[in-house]
């Protein structure tokens, strides 16, 4: 590694030290990428890169007829059914029938008031009725999920909305069809957070799954870094350039309470505090912090306001993210020479290498299922998204030749990966499915967009 990293090290800030804390290996050790690699761990032979995923699944088949309701909701069902059928779509895993090959002359959406054989004999594996009808506060939606082979609903609910919250109420529709078929959590009330300099300073922005409805969240008028959801979605802890209380420039940590619209200070402690990645159970924080001297993964407690230091080692550590389960944590460091991914024990014991193959690993994320690990790697003079197994085995390239592509974040059903990329010039916010395919770009008109971290399910 070059002399240069040892600027790192703090409480001295130098340039290259406050260009550094982002805490993504990624733009920590960028700039100094080498062309190719000069030594190889000896691990590093078992060890290949895989091809870009070509993994394709037989789509689920879906007939969604048109709302039952009186003509004056004939509008409101037209679009909560839209807003549904652009949902499944998205998921790149449904086959949504078209209308024009299915006639639907049933008056009835419940059980017993309709002929099955309607469906099979369009080849509808599943058909979604539903019925809406008025009420003093807007509308209601009973709404019956039918697996067309065995006959029985499999999902039978009521939902009450006003007619100004239909694009929720096709949301919530559409979530539990994917989670009655699938047995995932639909993500389509969920939010993407990340980090853009549209007004010329990094703030942090927050968009629905599908990239509308963007607004700026923070307004500091400084240099954010590194955003990252509470389990419930309600809050997002965020790394902030200010000064702390000794009034030192510093890297300080925050949270934003979208309940109260409130920011406080979470830490600001000398030097780092960066990098969070909240616990599944929402009571403690990883991150990195460097006010002993050295940069290193702690477990922070917001309410005592203690720590737990997790590692001890002359390398530098970031990039903390917990197992699903709590009982891991993927980090990265260059404790070896270069940056490469790791995982331990969730009190610091048991640390284990995990990437040896390329020059630079970075920013790694753990799939909600806890099957697999996500991460951007230096390889062919660029980064590209990489995907592994927990131990490091069965690593797949799922980005080649499109740009730099960085900071994988899975989706909470494991099905997409959200990333930036600089392919069309500018860093912009794309989500592909978990084999590389159906990519999508998100972020328009909002500067460079960087650090994107999707939420959870709001509960």
């Amino acid at each position: 590694m070059k002399k240069k990293s040892r600027q790192f090290q703090l409480p001295q800030f130098s340039a290259l030290t406050l260009l550094c804390v982002g805490l993504s290996i990624t733009s920590v050790f960028a700039e100094d990428a080498p062309s190719n690699s000069t030594s190889t761990p000896p691990a590093a032979k078992d060890q290949t890169y895989i091809a870009v995923g070509q993994a394709k699944t037989r789509k689920t088949s879906i007939a969604l007829p048109s709302f039952i309701g009186s003509p004056p909701l004939k509008a409101a069902g037209e679009k909560t059914l839209e807003i549904v059928r652009a949902d499944l779509m998205y998921m790149d895993s449904f086959q949504i029938l078209d209308p024009k090959g299915f006639t639907d002359t049933s008056a009835g959406v419940e059980p017993g008031t309709f002929q099955m054989t309607n469906w099979s004999s369009v080849q509808a594996e599943f058909v979604f009725k539903a019925s809406m009808k008025n009420t003093e506060s807007g509308v209601a939606l009973e709404g019956y999920l039918y697996n067309v082979g065995s006959g029985n609903a499999i999902v039978t609910k009521r939902y009450l909305a006003s007619l100004g919250d239909l694009k929720t109420l096709g949301h919530t529709v559409a979530n539990d069809i994917v989670k009655a078929i699938s047995g995932l959590p639909g993500i389509f009330l969920t939010k993407i957070a990340m980090v853009c300099d549209r007004t010329s300073k990094k703030e942090i922005y927050v968009m629905d799954f599908d990239g509308s409805n963007n607004r700026q969240v923070t307004h500091h008028k400084s240099v954010t870094l590194s955003p990252a959801w509470s389990p419930d979605g309600t809050r997002i802890a965020y790394s902030l350039y200010a000064k702390n209380k000794r009034n030192i420039k510093n890297v300080n940590l925050y949270e934003f309470d979208f309940s109260s619209n409130r920011i406080k200070l979470l830490s600001d402690r000398l030097g780092i505090n960066s990098g969070a990645h909240y616990h599944p159970d929402g009571k403690k924080i990883a991150l990195t912090m460097s006010f002993l001297g050295n940069p290193e993964i702690f477990s922070f407690d917001p309410s005592s306001k203690s720590v737990t230091r997790l590692t001890n080692n002359a390398g530098v550590d970031v990039d903390p993210n917990w197992a699903p389960d709590g009982k891991h944590l993927s980090f990265v460091s260059n404790r070896a020479g270069a940056p490469m991914v790791y995982r331990m024990n969730s009190d610091g014991s048991d640390v284990r290498r995990l990437t040896f193959a390329g020059t630079y690993n970075a920013t790694p994320s753990w799939s909600p299922q806890n099957n697999k690990i996500a991460f951007a790697g230096w390889l062919d003079r660029r980064f590209d998204i990489f995907v592994m197994n927990p131990d490091g085995t069965n690593i797949e390239r799922l980005t080649k030749d499109q740009g730099n592509n960085e900071d994988p974040s899975f989706s909470p059903d494991g099905n997409f990966l959200v990333f930036s990329s600089n392919r069309a010039g500018q860093k912009n916010v794309y989500v592909m499915n978990i084999d590389g395919t159906f990519v999508k770009r998100m972020t328009y008109g909002l500067g460079d967009c960087v650090s994107p971290r999707w939420s959870n399910p709001s509960r």
